[in-house]
């Protein structure tokens, strides 16, 4: 039989460290704990959102996204059997690399004459999206001045059209519909960054708080004593009241001053 076989709370998580000693936080003190502690969570909220929202408000530069549409279809391809739907699904994958690769960006940089870009830079700000079931290929340009991301997307769209023309030798996909200059900002998003700038701040003042809890062992209660010492406590001394003590030393003073008269 072992020696301690006490039975823990429900509401009470045992965690072992490297030693033999065992650490337990109960989950109710550990609540009336963050409660009594409210003003500093409630102040880490407002400040971490404060920050999160000054950050992408003041200091991340706005973005804008600007999307071009082309056609994937070949002169052979026609809509009536289930092959040409084949290919030309086949077609908008070949599409995909081809959009984007090293001749294409640099056609657009020296088209746009673009200072201080190579083409893995431009090949950054491009996304492809094919919806499904579609021979569309959408093309959408990320950029930080919402004309220049236009003007990307259109000619993206153009010299990738003439450079598959080219390639596979068949007539360019049709450019269905050019960009536009965006008017609202694709990013930062200034209420998610406020709302994760709170959480963190949140996260790490109650962690802060449950440390502090954790690695408190002074004694304060009775209940203390025997959960640090596992010895019952047989009496206890009341608290000196500092007010009445003053009152009490006063009175003494008064008093022995009279008898030594």
């Amino acid at each position: 039989m072992p020696e301690n076989n006490t039975l823990q709370p429900k509401n009470v998580v045992a965690l072992k460290p490297q030693q033999d000693n065992v650490i337990t936080i109960d989950l109710v003190e550990l609540f009336f704990e963050l409660r009594k502690h409210i003003l500093l969570l409630i102040m880490s909220l407002i400040i971490g959102g404060g920050l999160g929202y000054a950050i992408s408000r003041f200091i991340l530069v706005p973005t804008y996204t600007s999307t071009s549409i082309i056609y994937v279809m070949s002169k052979e391809t026609t809509l009536t059997s289930l092959a040409d739907l084949q290919i030309g699904s086949q077609l908008t994958s070949d599409y995909k690399v081809l959009v984007t690769s090293r001749t294409v960006m640099e056609d657009v940089i020296k088209k746009l004459h673009i200072e201080g870009m190579d083409y893995l830079d431009l090949r950054k700000k491009i996304t492809l999206n094919n919806p499904n079931n579609t021979r569309i290929l959408n093309i959408s340009v990320l950029d930080t001045d919402p004309k220049r991301a236009k003007e990307l997307t259109d000619a993206i769209s153009e010299c990738a059209s003439d450079y598959i023309a080219d390639i596979m030798e068949q007539d360019p996909p049709k450019i269905i519909e050019y960009g536009e200059i965006p008017l609202r900002k694709t990013g930062p998003h200034t209420g998610r960054n406020t709302l994760i700038g709170a959480m963190l701040f949140l996260m790490v003042a109650v962690a802060g708080v449950t440390i502090a809890m954790v690695t408190d062992d002074t004694i304060k209660t009775e209940d203390d004593i025997e959960k640090y010492f596992n010895l019952p406590v047989l009496a206890s001394i009341p608290e000196k009241d500092p007010d009445a003590a003053k009152k009490s030393d006063q009175y003494n003073y008064a008093y022995r001053n009279k008898t030594h008269k």
